[in-house]
């Protein structure tokens, strides 16, 4: 049994859904209220000190911070590795992009909008410059590529899939990106449990009406 303790709204934890969909692992979904403050209880804090989601336990086995669920999902249950690959050229790349998810591009998001969004702060033009420098350098990282690491979809590509649609919701304009914009459009019909994804953000984008 795969536990999963996240929050539909969470890109995070949207990647981790859409992945485990790719390699066909049935989570057992157990819903965190952290308004609640149900993350803090001493029972979670068992099973992560951190007190952060995604969570997965694994028969026992626990693990949080999304991009490394990601890759153990494909790891342990993958029947290929065509979403995390074994040759170490490819599997650079791609773990590259996955730290520029998480330092820049999602950094820029949770910067830029979680003030606004939870603490009521006034928009902060600097670190919206951050997110159309992350823009930037994702719209030269895709051109003449389908793909965001390699000529194939990988677990990189759903983990910023996941960080993209979250900026949709946010209203953000990814069309003045076009490079990034025609692998968004792409990438919502090649990856599994994009559907689910979507009514995760549809969640969150009650923050943004």
């Amino acid at each position: 049994m795969v536990d999963f303790y996240y929050q539909p709204g969470s890109s995070p934890c949207r990647s981790v859904i859409m992945v485990a969909k790719a390699v066909g692992v049935q989570l057992n979904k157990k819903l965190l209220n952290l308004q609640a403050g149900e993350q803090l209880t001493p029972e979670f804090l068992k099973i992560n000190p951190q007190h952060t989601i995604p969570t997965l336990v694994d028969n026992g086995f626990a693990l949080w911070e999304s991009r490394a669920i990601l890759v153990y999902l494909v790891e342990k249950y993958g029947k290929t590795d065509s979403l995390y690959p074994k040759c170490p050229k490819k599997r650079a790349l791609i773990n590259q992009k996955l730290y520029f998810d998480i330092g820049t591009l999602y950094q820029s998001f949770a910067n830029y909008y979680y003030p606004q969004v939870f603490a009521n702060a006034p928009a902060d033009p600097e670190a919206f410059k951050k997110i159309e420098a992350a823009f930037e350098l994702l719209n030269t990282f895709l051109e003449g590529q389908t793909y965001v690491a390699g000529d194939s979809l990988t677990v990189a590509d759903i983990a910023i899939l996941a960080t993209v649609s979250s900026f949709e919701v946010a209203k953000f304009d990814i069309s003045k990106y076009p490079n990034v914009n025609k692998w968004y459009e792409n990438a919502k019909k090649v990856t599994p449990g994009w559907d689910e994804n979507w009514a995760g953000c549809l969640e969150f984008k009650k923050y943004f009406d």
